[in-house]
């Protein structure tokens, strides 16, 4: 009997790899054989190639860009010659289904899915969708939302809420091997911060420069981004890391409290394992404004607790992290009431109802 063959496709920032790294091993486990199209040098290519049997192929992609460039001149050609790479790697792997999760590598597999008549199943973890996902949506046969709110922003024939995809991986973490990755003891709470997975230079900054006032309180892990670590820091309770994935989940058994931008799969993520967190969006000169609106509803809901990029300060930083210690014990409770609604089962259940 010959094998299922699904395709998988996502990338640009790590919260377009983590609901796909959510459902491969469940196809490995039942034998699918598993592509994977991507960029030729994005984030998504290193997260997939630490996977044993899955095929990864790379392709020409465009980008969003919010400033001038020739690149933007550039860049639907590149789309084109992306559309026809996936075209042709879809005639010879002969996938029954394709599942995105958006990211500009995505639009031009959603559209060479279109031309081959390959079912999209595409997952939308933000408020609001993506300009990828706008693009793509058109083409695709069913679009899946992460918060409930998202479905009325989507074609009501297509759409279905089924909440966050989370890693089980995550709730399998162990507190003592965390704080031993980090070099931490018990004795103090610990506070991880993230900027995402490029790490965030104001943040960065601004934490280190109150390292004094926030070690007073807390111990912490600093992930700071890839090449953005300071080796001038050597403070007792401070440990900094570029990147961290294979001892995440002990990590996040050992964390306490979170300072974190918010997107979509981090704090879910956080929500589930039940983490207090303080949340800093990326600003509307940086973005769209997806986390903003992410984090306010986090907020509105009390599972967090917001702090504007346009108001970090050091002062107001110590302040709010504060006030996030005293608050914890009612977000937690808070967040208890959120219950999961087994969404990666029920994405399964879809990508197979829509299967070719």
């Amino acid at each position: 009997m010959e094998k299922k063959r699904i395709l998988f496709t996502g990338g640009g920032t790590a919260g377009h790899v983590i609901v796909n790294l959510a459902l491969i091993p469940v196809y490995q486990e039942q034998g699918w054989e598993i592509d994977y199209i991507g960029s030729k040098d994005g984030i998504e290519k290193k997260l997939i190639a630490e996977l044993d049997d899955v095929t990864y192929h790379p392709i020409s992609t465009g980008k969003l860009r919010r400033y001038m460039s020739i690149e933007n001149v550039k860049d639907p050609f590149k789309v084109i010659k992306g559309t026809m790479q996936a075209w042709r790697i879809m005639g010879k792997r002969k996938p029954t289904v394709i599942f995105s999760k958006g990211g500009f590598v995505s639009v031009p597999v959603v559209m060479a899915a279109k031309m081959r008549r390959i079912p999209v199943v595409i997952h939308e973890s933000d408020f609001t969708p993506g300009l990828a996902n706008k693009i793509a949506i058109p083409f695709a046969k069913k679009v899946l939302a992460t918060f409930p709110e998202t479905v009325k922003y989507l074609p009501e024939k297509k759409a279905e809420y089924v909440g966050a995809v989370i890693r089980e991986e995550l709730f399998q973490g162990d507190k003592a091997k965390g704080l031993t990755v980090a070099g931490l003891t018990q004795d103090k709470p610990v506070l991880l911060i993230m900027g995402g997975s490029g790490g965030s230079q104001k943040i960065n900054e601004t934490v280190r420069a109150c390292l004094p006032e926030l070690l007073s309180t807390f111990q912490i892990i600093h992930i700071c981004g890839t090449g953005k670590t300071d080796p001038t820091h050597q403070e007792t309770g401070y440990t900094q890391f570029d990147y961290v994935n294979e001892e995440l989940k002990d990590i996040f058994a050992a964390t306490d409290f979170v300072l974190s931008r918010a997107g979509s799969n981090a704090i879910f993520e956080f929500l589930a394992l039940r983490i207090p967190m303080l949340l800093i969006p990326l600003s509307l000169q940086a973005s769209r404004g997806d986390q903003i609106v992410n984090a306010k509803s986090f907020a509105e809901k009390r599972y967090a607790r917001i702090l504007e990029e346009e108001s970090l300060t050091k002062e107001k930083l110590v302040e709010e992290l504060r006030q996030l210690k005293e608050y914890a014990s009612l977000m937690t409770d808070t967040m208890e009431e959120y219950k999961s609604e087994k969404a990666r089962d029920r994405v399964i259940e879809i990508i197979a109802e829509n299967e070719k």
